[in-house]
């Protein structure tokens, strides 16, 4: 009889955690729906403004934006990690961190002067097990990131770039491109060198004639920060629509799994109770039997 109790508690036991998983991949897909409309419809702007700057880089204007001049020597460069605040999620943060931290011990070899910054108490964690101090941590951007916080942000990188106190941003996040495919990637968002290696949407060789209003300095010196903003809210609002789908399939995997064992724990129950209850009715008839005689 003990062995059926420990089967029927142990049942029990995940019959419970496998509400919580069901319920937490509930959560999750609804997060996932709303975070990727967010996505969607950030990624259609983005795409189209990163494709003008593109257009006026490659029109033979002189440019003279700090923000599109390439700099001669790399001496100050950030690399922004962004991670999850929970956990249940997979590999997602594993990933992150694993190419992130390639690209922070190759920058300690190369940049004389780098620093890391990290969103998301998954990456401090991480940070914290190998000994690595970043010069920034902050983890109030939630898996619902406002574009007002991410701005803060962006307008620190933009100034320090602009005062020469910064010569290279990358930013380490996952890409999401569709339910079925997401990917940890790098992208390196300042200065804005990394568009030149990208063809335009109207095909490669195509020119664009521009008319500027009220000059072409006014116009690249409002877009390119916008831009660049779009560009950094973007990699944001990847990271968490991607934060939300690793969670919602580590969820149903993990409610799957339990279904299979509850069954297999059942299975077994009913097998250990047969056992017991024969064994007990042949008590029974033996006993009788001795009683008979």
């Amino acid at each position: 009889m003990a062995k059926a109790r420990a089967l029927d508690r142990r049942r029990k036991s995940i019959r419970s955690i496998r509400k919580i998983t069901r319920t937490m991949e509930l959560i999750s897909r609804a997060s996932f729906s709303r975070a990727m409309g967010r996505a969607l419809a950030v990624t259609g702007y983005t795409r189209r403004i990163t494709a003008l700057v593109r257009h006026l880089v490659r029109s033979g204007l002189e440019i003279r934006s700090p923000f599109l001049q390439p700099r001669e020597q790399t001496r100050t460069a950030i690399l922004l990690m962004l991670t999850a605040n929970r956990g249940f999620c997979g590999g997602y943060n594993a990933s992150v961190f694993r190419l992130g931290h390639a690209r922070w011990m190759a920058w300690t070899k190369e940049v004389p002067d780098p620093q890391l910054e990290v969103s998301g108490k998954r990456g401090i964690s991480a940070l914290r097990f190998r000994k690595i101090r970043p010069h920034l941590a902050f983890t109030h951007l939630q898996d619902k990131p406002k574009f007002a916080e991410v701005e803060v942000l962006a307008n620190r990188y933009l100034d320090a770039f602009a005062a020469g106190r910064l010569d290279r941003l990358d930013v380490v996040y996952t890409k999401f491109e569709s339910l079925s495919r997401q990917y940890a990637a790098v992208e390196t968002l300042l200065p804005f060198t990394a568009l030149d290696g990208q063809e335009p949407e109207n095909g490669p060789g195509t020119e664009i004639p521009y008319e500027f209003l009220p000059s072409a300095e006014d116009i690249l010196d409002e877009i390119v920060p916008t831009c660049f903003k779009a560009r950094l809210f973007k990699c944001f609002l990847d990271a968490a629509v991607s934060e939300q789908v690793a969670r919602m399939l580590a969820m149903k995997a993990a409610t799957e799994n339990a279904d299979a064992m509850i069954d297999r724990l059942t299975m077994t129950y009913n097998r250990a109770r047969q056992g017991q209850i024969t064994s007990e009715l042949l008590e029974v008839v033996g006993g009788a039997e001795a009683l008979n005689q």
